[in-house]
């Protein structure tokens, strides 16, 4: 066979040389950032440039619908703040972070305490944690089924209360304006308890027990131990589950959508069943897109307070 000849190309050449020059050079410097590379590129693409197309669609009219949509300012947030189904949303949605926040904290911290003490045994404990742990497991579409069909009028729920005089066995717990809301709270309550148990174990079983037998020794009961020292040293834990949960309540969406889908008559419309109904029920996105950057606001405020929390943890 004939050997073939390769002629010098001196681009190729210089193009080679500089960036063998350059590996060397920079090689060790850049190559953190060339790991983390790909995942940058994908936050950019799925994250940060529809997090501003959003913010875009809040200041113009007809977004998306219209080939080249006219810039309004303001004006699509002065209607969005004159619009009563907005503050409905609204007030849904601060009952709903408040109770289900509250609840999930006093909750989780009182199985935690349980499964941190001592009157129980080691194969009780287990057990316990497998049980209390199940509602986390689920996901949204399983647990917006299970409790779809136990709510029904002939559900297990209305079977077990009828012996109250208050419920009938004919009860709608969802299609009831008065009691939806308490039911979606409940349910989300039911789902999120087992986070902060977690959490708060992990924090009880991290506290020295030299701490608790120091105060008992000085005359401090148990009420006191906990005010004094078990809550100052979950403090942080606290706070931070407090902050995560409070961002990730303001935007459930799954579990009310399945179930009541924001009814009936708005009782149970959150804000991100009304940003939906906005994009792709009515097809106003420029509304939709100002009540999410509204939404996206208070979400990076809280997220904010989250980091300076977790530097101060760490300092």
């Amino acid at each position: 066979m004939r050997n073939r000849i390769r002629l010098f190309d001196p681009v190729s050449f210089t193009i080679q040389t500089i960036g063998g020059l350059i590996l060397k050079l920079f090689g060790k410097r850049t190559a953190p950032y060339r790991y983390l590379l790909p995942t940058l590129v994908l936050m950019i693409v799925f994250l940060v440039i529809p997090i501003f197309m959003v913010v875009r669609y809040s200041f113009v009219d007809k977004a998306v619908v219209s080939p080249s949509p006219a810039f309004v300012g303001l004006a699509n947030y002065a209607e969005l703040f004159a619009d009563s189904s907005f503050w409905n949303a609204v007030s849904n949605t601060i009952i709903f972070v408040v109770v289900s926040v509250v609840a999930h904290l006093v909750i989780g911290m009182i199985f935690a305490m349980l499964l941190n003490s001592k009157y129980f045994s080691n194969g009780t404990k287990t057990i316990a944690r497998v049980i209390y742990i199940l509602p986390w497991v689920f996901t949204a579409s399983v647990v917006a089924i299970l409790w779809k069909l136990m709510l029904q009028p002939s559900g297990i729920i209305n079977y077990l209360l009828s012996a109250l005089p208050q419920i009938t066995r004919n009860t709608e717990w969802l299609s009831n304006k008065d009691l939806a809301l308490a039911v979606i709270c409940f349910i989300n309550i039911w789902c999120g308890y087992p986070f902060y148990m977690i959490s708060i174990l992990a924090g009880l079983q991290g506290i020295s027990g030299d701490l608790y037998e120091s105060a008992a020794i000085d005359g401090a009961t148990m009420t006191k131990s906990f005010f004094h020292i078990t809550i100052p040293q979950l403090k942080p834990i606290l706070i931070s589950i407090a902050m995560l949960d409070f961002i990730w309540t303001l935007q459930s969406f799954n579990v009310i959508w399945m179930l009541t889908g924001g009814g009936p008559v708005g009782s149970t419309e959150t804000l991100s069943i009304y940003i939906y109904k906005l994009a792709f029920q009515k097809v106003n996105y420029s509304m939709a897109g100002t009540a999410a950057t509204v939404l996206l606001v208070v979400c990076v405020f809280i997220a904010i307070f989250y980091v300076r929390q977790q530097k101060k943890v760490r300092e």
